[in-house]
């Protein structure tokens, strides 16, 4: 533990959740696809967000659960105070690199280029900066200047509707107008008086929305059946192996895996000890072990060939059926097609993100051909080799 990056978490959160909403259909940000990310880069000590929250009510809800620091910074008589809420995150970021030395990594979720100085300023202190934004509102000056950038519309986790985002586009007015009511409602005094009252189940705010909390991460757990765990396995392993770029030994994966869900335990599917599970993986061909590490922390890889070949053999041959009756085939509905010759497909199990990954990887090794069309606005596969 003493060798893993501890990281400081800084968000610009009206720069996220405006970006979200307005660039990706509409979509609602999470914190959680980002938070997986960086539980394959280090531990997180210090989380906060910078934001007037008298408009992101249910969002300050989610973000208290993730036991995010909430900073407030209020937008009085109408003008505006962005500056004020990326100077207060500015200070504390300097005062945090000078005071916590042990903290190795600042992530900054931000598009803004506004914070560039402060990656500049950070980095001659020797600490390395990973930026979070979303791609569309992203300026092209932020990216150069950190050390690794994640655009939030490609992490795991993260679905953008796809019918959806071009609309968003054409029709930004409607939102604002939606954030404008939050504030003539937001006399806070209203929901905070009945706390007092004794009336608890039905207006102490505190007691009703702690008690919601809890069962949320339950409904959103993996259902603990063996297809979530290898999926979730080989996943957190082309992760690792994507961020550290060396090896991936089965201690590094573990604590990886309780990072991404402290409540991790191989006993719920089963098994006695994690070597135990990592090897029942192995046999099913899901991830390989080497001793080349100490002995007793094998090396975890993810298979290079056998499964995944074959899951790009499958995609061939589907797409040389559909192809041959109706010409190149969208991606879209592709991987119900494949489901429907091989039910278990799943491309979270051979460590891809998404469906899209998976055929990327497919083109990249020679199975299939994939090109974007604008007029299709999808991708088209066919057989490689086709005209």
């Amino acid at each position: 533990m003493d060798q893993e990056d501890r990281i400081a978490l800084f968000l610009d959160y009206e720069n996220l959740a405006i970006g979200a909403r307005d660039h990706l259909g509409g979509l609602r940000f999470e914190l959680r696809p980002v938070a997986d990310a960086l539980a394959e880069r280090g531990r997180v000590v210090v989380r906060r967000a910078y934001a007037d929250w008298s408009y992101f009510d249910e969002d300050r809800r989610m973000l208290t659960r993730s036991h995010v620091e909430l900073i407030d910074m209020p937008q009085r008589m109408g003008a505006s105070r962005k500056n004020a809420a990326d100077i207060k995150m500015v200070v504390d970021a300097l005062e945090l690199a000078f005071e916590r030395p042990y903290i190795s990594t600042f992530v900054l979720c931000t598009g803004d280029s506004d914070f560039t100085p402060l990656v500049h300023k950070l980095r001659e202190l020797n600490k390395r900066v990973i930026g979070v934004g979303v791609e569309q509102t992203t300026s092209a000056m932020l990216p150069p200047a950190c050390d690794e950038f994640l655009y939030y519309d490609r992490l795991e986790g993260v679905e953008v509707p796809p019918a959806r985002s071009r609309r968003s586009r054409s029709t930004p007015p409607p939102p604002p107008a939606a954030e404008v009511p939050p504030r003539p409602v937001t006399p806070a005094p209203a929901p905070a008086a009945p706390e007092p009252v004794p009336q608890e189940p039905s207006l102490a705010p505190s007691f009703s929305s702690s008690r919601e909390a809890e069962p949320e991460p339950a409904a959103d757990a993996p259902a603990r059946d063996m297809d979530s765990l290898a999926a979730l396995v080989a996943q957190t392993v082309a992760g690792l192996q994507r961020s550290s770029g060396g090896a991936v030994t089965s201690s590094t994966l573990k604590r990886t895996l309780l990072r991404k869900d402290p409540t991790f335990n191989e006993a719920d599917w089963g098994f006695r000890a994690f070597g135990e599970l990592l090897r029942h993986l192995a046999g099913t061909n899901v991830v390989e072990l080497s001793e080349r590490a100490a002995k007793g922390d094998p090396e975890v890889t993810l298979p290079e060939h056998g499964d995944r070949e074959a899951a790009f053999g499958l995609l061939r041959t589907v797409v040389a059926d559909l192809a041959g009756r109706d010409g190149p085939v969208a991606l879209s509905g592709l991987k119900n097609q494949l489901r429907k010759v091989a039910p278990d497909f799943t491309e979270k199990r051979l460590g891809y993100r998404s469906f899209l990954q998976f055929c990327k990887a497919a083109a990249t090794a020679g199975a299939v051909d994939l090109t974007w069309n604008p007029d299709a606005d999808d991708y088209l596969l066919t057989t490689a080799g086709a005209a």
